[in-house]
C-alpha cells in the first residue's frame, strides 16, 4: 500500500486501486473510489433508492378528460379556484427544476458516499419527471405555457421564493466550491437543509394541500392524482435528506454549533414568512373551506417537524396540524386508487412500505 499527500491540511489518501474496507467511507470529504457502489456503509440510502424505484409512474398514466372537461366549462371552477391552480402551477413548475439543478450541478458531486449518490441520480430523475407532470397538465388543460413557467419572474411570491433557493444553488455550483474546511461544509450542509428541509419539506407543501383539496372535493381530480404521486416522492426526497444530513452532523460533529443553528432557525422563520405571503396571494379571501390562518397554522407545524427531524429547537413548539388528512394521503399505498382515474398497480417491483 502506497500513501500520498496532497497537501499538509488533506488527510491521508490510500492508493485507489486498494479494495474498499466499508469503514473508511464518509458521506462528504471521503477518499475511497465513489464509483465502487459495495461494499455498503449507508444501507438506508439503498433501502430508499430500491423504495423510489418500486414507486416508478409517469404522468401520461394519469387520465385528465374530467380535468379537461371542468376547466372548460364556463361554471365548473370559480375564478378564485383557477387562480389558484395557475399560480400552484406556476410556482412548482420550476421549482423542481431548481431542485434537480441543484443536485445534478451541485450537490452530487460533493456527495463521496456511491450509495448516497445513486440515490441522488433516482431523485434528480424524479424532479424530471415531475416537471413534466406538470407540463402534462398545463397541456392538457390548454394553459399558456409562457405564462406558467415564467411564473417565477412574473409573480412576485412566486419570485420571493425562489430568489431565496438560488444562492443555495449557486454555492454549490460554483465550480470553484471545495468542501474540506469548515466553513465550506457548513455551507454545504445549510444547502443541503434549504432544499430538503424548507424546500422540499415546507415549501412543496403548502402547494400540495392546495391541490389535494380541490380532490378532495372531487375537482380537478387528474391533477390531484399527479401531485399526490409527487407529494410522496417528495416525501421520500424530504426523509432522506434528512436522513443525509443527520449523517454528516453525526460524521462531522465540528460542523453543528450553536451559530451554525441560530443560522439554520433564522433561515426557517425567513421561509415561514414567504410562504405566509404566497398563501395569502394564492387565496386571498378563503377557497376550498380553506384560508390563509389555517394554512399558517399548518406551515408552523410542518417547520416544527422539520427542525425536530434534523435537531433544531421547534419555534411553535405548540402548534398543532389542521389538516391531518395530508398525512394520510401521503401513507396511502401505491395500489389504492384514491382518485379512481387509473389502475393503480403500477411497480417494478417489493411491497411499498410509506411508514
Amino acid at each position: 500500500m502506497s500513501i500520498k499527500l496532497n497537501n499538509k491540511k488533506k488527510p491521508l489518501k490510500i492508493n485507489s486501486f486498494e479494495r474498499i474496507n466499508k469503514i473508511n467511507k464518509q458521506i462528504i470529504n471521503g477518499h475511497t473510489d465513489v464509483n465502487q457502489l459495495v461494499p455498503f456503509k449507508y444501507n438506508w440510502a439503498w433501502d430508499r433508492y430500491l423504495s423510489s424505484c418500486a414507486n416508478h409512474w409517469m404522468p401520461q398514466e394519469i387520465n385528465m378528460q374530467r380535468d379537461i372537461e371542468l376547466w372548460k366549462n364556463p361554471i365548473g371552477l370559480t375564478e378564485e379556484e383557477r387562480r389558484l391552480v395557475k399560480r400552484n402551477l406556476g410556482f412548482f413548475s420550476t421549482a423542481d427544476s431548481l431542485a434537480a439543478n441543484n443536485i445534478v450541478l451541485g450537490t452530487y458531486r460533493h456527495i463521496t458516499a456511491p450509495e448516497c449518490r445513486q440515490y441522488l441520480l433516482r431523485q434528480a430523475f424524479e424532479e424530471a419527471i415531475h416537471t413534466h407532470a406538470y407540463q402534462y397538465i398545463v397541456e392538457s388543460l390548454g394553459l399558456d405555457e409562457l405564462e406558467i413557467f415564467n411564473a417565477y419572474h412574473e409573480i412576485k411570491s412566486i419570485r420571493d421564493k425562489d430568489e431565496f433557493l438560488i444562492p443555495f444553488i449557486d454555492v454549490l455550483t460554483d465550480l470553484k466550491f471545495k468542501t474540506g474546511n469548515t466553513k465550506n461544509d457548513q455551507k454545504l450542509l445549510k444547502s443541503l437543509i434549504v432544499f430538503a428541509c424548507i424546500m422540499e419539506g415546507l415549501f412543496f407543501y403548502v402547494g400540495f394541500v392546495q391541490i389535494l383539496a380541490l380532490g378532495r372535493q372531487n375537482k380537478m381530480i387528474g391533477s390531484s392524482e399527479l401531485y399526490q404521486y409527487i407529494l410522496r416522492d417528495e416525501s421520500m426526497h424530504c426523509n432522506f435528506g434528512i436522513d443525509l444530513i443527520n449523517t454528516i452532523k453525526m460524521e462531522n460533529p465540528n460542523l453543528w454549533t450553536t451559530e451554525f443553528c441560530k443560522e439554520i432557525e433564522q433561515l426557517f422563520l425567513k421561509a415561514i414568512e414567504l410562504e405566509y405571503y404566497y398563501a395569502e396571494d394564492t387565496m386571498p379571501k378563503g377557497i376550498l373551506g380553506l384560508n390563509v390562518k389555517t394554512f399558517k397554522s399548518y406551515l408552523r407545524f410542518i417547520a416544527n417537524c422539520r427542525m425536530k427531524q434534523i435537531g433544531i429547537k421547534q419555534i411553535f413548539p405548540y402548534e398543532r396540524n389542521p389538516f391531518p388528512w395530508m398525512s394520510e394521503m401521503i401513507h396511502i399505498k401505491k395500489e389504492s386508487n384514491f382518485f379512481e382515474t387509473r389502475v393503480m398497480e403500477y411497480q417494478s417491483g417489493g411491497t411499498l412500505d410509506w411508514e
